[in-house]
């Protein structure tokens, strides 16, 4: 509601500063107040044609359009600076009327067709290969700009149209740990779509462009926390499916510690006393992340709002039936031999990655036709999986959940419109929902739960959520240990790899067989 709003005083105040600055053009002044119409006029003031105005409805492709109306109806003006054209862009009620009231602004003609006659003219005298006179034509045109000028507005031009394209259709991303093998490796460089699932409208206003939250060597964050804009997603192509990969802003990573590592939660540095020592010994800070800045993840999506999950013997199931496995999904096994020698060159030819401290004890993560080649390479060769009795998992309340990282749940995903009860036994799966996703004020008085002042004994969800895990079962952090992923964080739809290097290191080579291979394998 808010985006809608900014966008209709835009809109408004555009209209008035074209109602003013028609007559100077010899146009009916009410015209600029016409919805449409105003556009028309303007496509014909500026020399374009005037169905270029419907180009203004498509979705995308109207802000490339509207940028360069404004810039060529500044210029009809004689507005021909840099600077012009940024403020045309940026700002162009107020520029528009500042040429409607200065008195010694006059129409100089359609900016379109003189540009387009230059240029024409231009060419013809290159060709001819007649340098003084195109030297002569450049040295009178208001349209001739200087090498500095052009590479400046293209460079600006291509920071703007990356920068637009990462934000509001696709982002290029890099797989840096191993929680999505054998689909997605370390290493593989992705397209995400971000309309596929509704493109989320960016809400932090003012960023670093083409930096997510992060300026390099300096080390610090890369926006500014406020002014912000509310969440809001427009409709998407398709919906969250089970078992797709998608991408998200890690849900408890709005307040963190960054070290050289990776980025740690506060609830991650309270539960674990090593951890909380290193980050006090280092004197890292804690930094507070908005939604659409906290660190993106990729994983694969085990259900939906709605859905009912458990995992027995690291089998998933949901709503009491055996769930798909990934094709190549990993658990750790120990791997012994009394008499094969088993060197790294015998796991690299069957895939393994040999690259973690785990591998030094024997221990790798393996998908089934691993597991079974390994056998074949002799009977003394011994290939065991480990089980994964974790038990410090999501809602981390022992007393009610005995849950480990293999066998967890049954827990049910929170879907949009739905009402649970709350109770002592529930209430951890539920508070954060309630106090940071939903943004409600929560707390707990006299064993009562008290939601925005009120007591309260039930709660009725505003958004559906999701349930995400990776496909390399026993190294990955995922929804097990820090719960569900809210509708407003996520962030798109991988696409396909475009790059993939081995162990995420160019220097280790290139994973040709990967390059242009996509990156929904199930």
């Amino acid at each position: 509601m808010v985006i809608l709003s900014l966008f209709l005083l835009f809109y408004i105040a555009l209209s008035i500063s074209l109602y003013f600055l028609f007559p100077k053009v010899d146009k009916a002044a009410w015209k600029g107040l016409i919805p449409g119409l105003n556009f028309v006029e303007w496509c014909d003031i500026i020399g374009r044609p005037t169905w270029h105005a419907l180009l203004l409805l498509v979705p995308i492709l109207n802000i490339f359009v509207f940028s360069y109306m404004a810039i060529e109806l500044v210029r009809s003006f004689g507005y021909y600076d840099f600077k012009h054209s940024f403020l045309a862009v940026i700002a162009t009620p107020l520029i528009l009327f500042h040429i409607a009231f200065n008195k010694s602004a006059k129409f100089l003609g359609p900016n379109y067709v003189e540009e387009k006659a230059y240029l024409t003219q231009v060419k013809a005298l290159q060709r001819a290969g007649k340098a003084h006179e195109l030297q002569k034509l450049q040295r009178k045109s208001p349209f001739y700009k200087a090498g500095e000028r052009l590479w400046a507005e293209s460079l600006i031009f291509a920071i703007f149209a990356a920068a637009f394209i990462r934000m509001f259709l696709i982002e290029a991303y890099v797989i840096p740990t191993p929680s999505m093998e054998s689909s997605l490796l370390v290493g593989d460089y992705l397209f995400v779509s971000k309309v596929h699932y509704g493109l989320r409208t960016p809400m932090t206003v003012f960023q670093v462009p083409l930096l997510h939250n992060r300026i390099p060597f300096i080390n610090r964050e890369s926006y500014l926390s406020s002014p912000s804009l509310p969440y809001f997603r427009l409709p998407g192509i398709t919906p969250i499916h089970r078992n797709d990969p998608f991408v998200f802003n890690w849900p408890i990573g709005d307040s963190v510690y960054i070290t050289p590592q990776r980025s740690f939660a506060a609830s991650q540095v309270a539960d674990n006393p090593p951890l909380r020592n290193y980050i006090e010994r280092e004197h890292f800070k804690l930094v507070v992340r908005p939604i659409d800045k906290k660190d993106h993840y990729i994983k694969r999506c085990i259900a939906i709002a709605g859905d009912t999950l458990q995992l027995i013997d690291r089998q998933v199931y949901i709503n009491g039936k055996a769930a798909k496995n990934p094709s190549k999904i990993q658990h750790a096994y120990r791997v012994t031999s009394t008499k094969t020698h088993l060197n790294p060159k015998v796991f690299e030819r069957l895939g393994i990655n040999v690259k973690n401290e785990d591998a030094t004890h024997g221990v790798f993560y393996l998908y089934q036709e691993q597991v079974d080649k390994l056998k074949a390479l002799g009977n003394d060769v011994i290939v065991e999986i480990i089980p994964n009795n974790e038990d410090r998992v999501f809602p981390h309340n022992p007393k009610y959940f005995h849950w480990t990282v293999d066998n967890y749940g049954p827990i049910w995903i929170p879907k949009k419109g739905a009402t649970v009860q709350l109770n002592k036994e529930n209430i951890d799966l539920y508070k954060r929902i309630i106090s940071v996703y939903e943004h409600n004020d929560f707390r707990i008085e006299d064993n009562k739960f008290i939601i925005n002042g009120q007591p309260a004994n039930s709660y009725t969800f505003k958004q559906n959520y999701y349930w995400a895990m990776g496909d390399n079962r026993h190294q990955s952090e995922d929804s097990r240990f820090w719960g569900f992923v809210p509708e407003d964080h996520i962030v798109g739809k991988p696409l396909f790899i475009f790059f993939s290097t081995k162990n995420g290191k160019l220097s280790n080579g290139l994973r040709w067989n990967r390059i242009f291979s996509s990156a929904n394998k199930m």
